[in-house]
């Protein structure tokens, strides 16, 4: 079968389209993934999720000023859709780091090389636990799936979608409340330790509160959060379930 020069110019801005969101999603392309295996993972999903129809001989190419600025709509287009993936993950983010402000982790720091930002080792718990479970339930199925319907929303080298922007700018500060009440019980149960730390510190000022709170706020933020799993796992379910959603809402003019 012979291919034709617009065939592989749509093929191309495909895989343009998918490496600009799975790079997004950390447990398909994140940092921590080589180069070669992100891109070998791009080039089979373009064979996988875009359907091969070769085109009529008398089909006539894009030229290189029209390709280019078709590569850079496709660019524009996955990194959207990618972000909406990368915001579920970012909440998680802010869940750890809110949950781990004031727990006595926060001396440290440790590089995560998946989401390539730096937290304590009480966030890198809380995240990788939360990432595990998104492979649990099939999360990469629904990105997956999601990246396929981008392309029945906006066909090849289509429009932008110039009113993207309003679901974004909804969706991102819905993400980050959300994330901050699913942090506020392992809050609260810290700014009561410290309450009762002070408490004992001025009944009984011959105890060295200092050397007593940090063991003592680290065990009450472990236990807080092993009690909160069991709240934040069908919350969790529901916004990993949306992911896909919020992938085309963004697209949608």
């Amino acid at each position: 079968m012979t291919v034709s020069v617009a065939q592989a110019q749509l093929f191309f801005l495909a895989f343009t389209r998918i490496m600009a969101v799975i790079i997004r999603v950390p447990v398909l392309g994140g940092q921590s993934i080589p180069n070669q295996v992100r891109i070998g993972l791009g080039f089979a999903l373009a064979l996988v999720l875009i359907p091969w129809q070769p085109l009529a001989p008398e089909v006539a190419s894009l030229g290189f000023y029209a390709f280019s600025l078709a590569i850079g709509k496709e660019v524009l287009i996955g990194t959207l859709v990618g972000y909406a993936a990368d915001l579920t993950f970012g909440m998680l983010q802010i869940i750890g780091s809110a949950m781990g402000m004031g727990s006595g982790f926060e001396s440290s720091r440790l590089f995560n090389p998946a989401l390539g930002d730096t937290g304590s080792a009480f966030d890198q718990i809380f995240v990788i636990v939360m990432m595990m479970f998104f492979l649990v339930l099939d999360g990469h199925h629904i990105v997956l799936i999601a990246l396929q319907k981008t392309f029945e929303v906006i066909p090849l080298n289509g429009p932008l979608p110039f009113n993207g922007v309003e679901a974004v700018a909804v969706t991102t500060s819905q993400l980050v409340a959300t994330g901050v009440h699913l942090a506020l019980p392992v809050m609260a149960a810290l700014v009561l330790t410290d309450t009762a730390l002070g408490l004992i510190a001025r009944v009984a000022p011959q105890v060295q509160v200092y050397f007593l709170g940090l063991p003592a706020k680290v065990i009450v933020a472990l236990l807080s959060m092993s009690v909160l799993f069991t709240v934040l796992f069908p919350s969790l379910t529901e916004l990993f379930r949306s992911m896909g959603e919020n992938m085309i809402l963004f697209l949608k003019n």
